[in-house]
């Protein structure tokens, strides 16, 4: 057999193990699945009216566009979410002997990594097609959105959804226990919360809005609501495309290396 034959199978069999984990133990994936659910209940219909003001366009409150404003950014902080889901699954594998397991059977070594990413972005993927059902059901429109807008928006979350979990494998490798694992990835939900995605950038003070504009998340959710809203993208399809990819090879070159050294 091939080496890439090889890779193939062995990646699909530690993919269905990770699938299949994920299916009987769906607590964690829930738990982390409510926290975009709950905050885009509580900020349309709490938070909304004071928060919408300006964003219709006619000055008052409009809880329906508001809607529409917040639903990409929830989407992108549905795959920050998800993939801490990762992070601890992966210092599972870590700390309770598994991984040592598979050192010493004869299987493709990346297919160890490569089953958790698979999993993670699709998991990451349905989570965020619930939060999108959520949306609808509560006003959530695209209607200048095309078909060939929908799939670049998918591709975006795909690559985004890619270029974290990356991350959170990284993250798990080197964390001594889930707890800490868990701990470690809260930046990928924080992040959000510094973004574009509750407020626009021009509300914010003057010198923090450099650290909300270049960040991971604002560029990728303003890119999402030109592709499903219409609204301008400039410059931020580029930096969303070029953060996807940095934080892919960073997460990539990070798992991996440390994956493969010799343990201690």
């Amino acid at each position: 057999m091939s080496t890439l034959s090889l890779a193939v199978r062995d990646s699909s069999t530690m993919l269905r193990r990770n699938l299949l984990h994920a299916r009987r133990y769906p607590s964690l994936t829930l738990n982390l699945l409510l926290t975009p659910i709950m905050l885009l209940l509580l900020f349309v219909y709490v938070f909304g009216n004071a928060l919408s003001v300006g964003i219709g366009g006619g000055g008052g409150p409009d809880r329906a566009a508001y809607i529409a404003y917040l639903v990409p950014g929830l989407l992108l902080m549905t795959i920050g979410s998800t993939t801490i889901g990762t992070a601890v699954s992966v210092s599972n594998d870590m700390t309770e002997g598994i991984i040592a397991r598979f050192r010493t059977m004869n299987i493709h070594r990346g297919s160890v990594l490569i089953g958790h990413v698979v999993s993670s972005v699709l998991q990451s993927l349905a989570s965020t097609v619930l939060v999108a059902a959520v949306g609808l059901a509560i006003g959530f429109r695209t209607t200048h959105a095309t078909p060939l807008e929908w799939l670049a928006a998918l591709g975006l979350l795909a690559l985004f959804a890619l270029a974290l979990t990356w991350i959170a494998v990284g993250m798990g490798l080197i964390s001594p226990s889930a707890e800490a694992a868990s701990n470690n990835a809260l930046p990928l939900i924080f992040l959000p919360l510094i973004s574009s995605a509750f407020v626009p950038l021009h509300s914010m003070p003057g010198w923090f809005r450099p650290i909300a504009e270049y960040q991971p998340f604002t560029p990728a959710i303003e890119t999402l609501r030109g592709l499903l809203l219409g609204t301008p993208i400039g410059h931020n399809g580029w930096l969303a495309l070029a953060w996807c990819l940095v934080l892919t090879v960073l997460g990539y070159r990070w798992s991996t290396a440390t994956f493969n050294a010799d343990p201690k």
